[in-house]
């Protein structure tokens, strides 16, 4: 069974079974496809105490070398000093929209993500925030940040199947457009493991 998307989806009851579900996602074994990608991880920040549950967004500055102006989730590669995933999008987090480690709770990983364009394997890590969010941009990496609402982003009928091809394979991704951003790519691709986690009864 799949719930209808709603405004007060992430209620005190959904969280905790959205915490079950994360818990209890199987580990995959490596991809060995994938065993010569950069990892990365990045932050998927749940914001609630608002109106309604909503979900941080960024978009990426258009001088960046890996994908520029693109909507993402704060995030970046692996660090040597790094000792696991949460490390990583917690610090990166920090860096680029100065969310403080200490105002997240992780609640657990989404399915590791290959982004074949660009050679990144990238670790999703969940966390619930509280608005108001005192944010703080790395006027550098991150042109704005946003948060379209978590009832929009969850809804099925609101995403698409887009195509592109790269080095002559085509590949399919998905797309959620919101109010001018072109959310695509993995950045979509992790919100609809989200969405599976959140809506299936």
């Amino acid at each position: 069974m799949t719930v209808e998307p709603s405004p007060g989806m992430l209620s005190g009851l959904h969280i905790e079974r959205l915490r079950v579900r994360l818990a209890g996602l199987p580990a995959r074994p490596a991809d060995p496809l994938h065993a010569g990608y950069t990892p990365a991880a990045v932050l998927v920040p749940l914001v609630l105490g608002g109106a309604e549950p909503t979900l941080l967004l960024t978009r990426r500055t258009a001088h960046l070398h890996d994908h520029p102006g693109q909507i993402a989730f704060p995030g970046g590669r692996v660090d040597a000093g790094d000792v696991s995933p949460e490390a990583t999008a917690l610090r990166e987090a920090e860096e680029e929209i100065g969310l403080a480690p200490g105002c997240v709770e992780l609640i657990g990983r989404l399915p590791e993500y290959a982004i074949t364009a660009t050679g990144f394997r990238v670790t999703p890590v969940v966390g619930l925030v509280h608005a108001p969010l005192a944010l703080r941009l790395d006027s550098f990496e991150v042109a704005e940040a946003f948060q379209p609402p978590l009832s929009f982003l969850l809804d099925p009928a609101n995403r698409r199947r887009g195509r592109i091809e790269h080095q002559g394979v085509v590949r399919e991704f998905w797309a959620m457009p919101w109010q001018g951003y072109d959310i695509w790519g993995a950045t979509a691709g992790m919100i609809v493991s989200l969405a599976e986690l959140v809506l299936e009864g």
